[in-house]
């Protein structure tokens, strides 16, 4: 399974937030499943179009990343759903319900990546 740890930026101003990377697709199909949460951190599937909560003990912010790490589409899911998939989107960002917004990251904002970064992170 080829996870990484790093660090989500979130602008230049504001606090990073420590970061999983799942990159491949043993690390992406597992994502937060068995988990009964993810405090203060996030989650980032990489390549992702979509998402689903089912058998998740928990409901999930996710956000819906462009090429550029652009958020293109933000969503709350509650467990055992079914996301729609996003045409544009390359990268899912996945956090607890409600840690997005205490984070003040909403459409149009550009993430980057430190540390840890991974090694299929598509910006094409």
């Amino acid at each position: 399974m080829t996870t990484s740890n790093g660090l989500l930026r979130l602008g230049p101003d504001l606090q990073a937030v420590p970061l999983e990377i799942a990159a491949s697709y043993r690390a992406r199909t597992r994502g937060l499943l068995g988990r009964d949460g993810i405090p203060g951190a996030a989650l980032l599937l990489t390549p992702a179009g979509s998402v689903h909560t089912f058998r998740m003990r928990f409901a999930i912010d996710v956000a819906y990343l462009d090429r550029r790490l652009r958020v293109i589409a933000l969503t709350t899911m509650a467990p055992n759903r079914l996301g729609l998939p996003r045409l544009r989107s390359r990268h899912v960002l996945e956090a607890e319900a409600g840690a997005m917004a205490a984070w003040g990251l909403r459409v149009g904002s550009v993430l980057s990546v430190e540390g840890g970064g991974p090694p299929r992170l598509s910006r094409r």
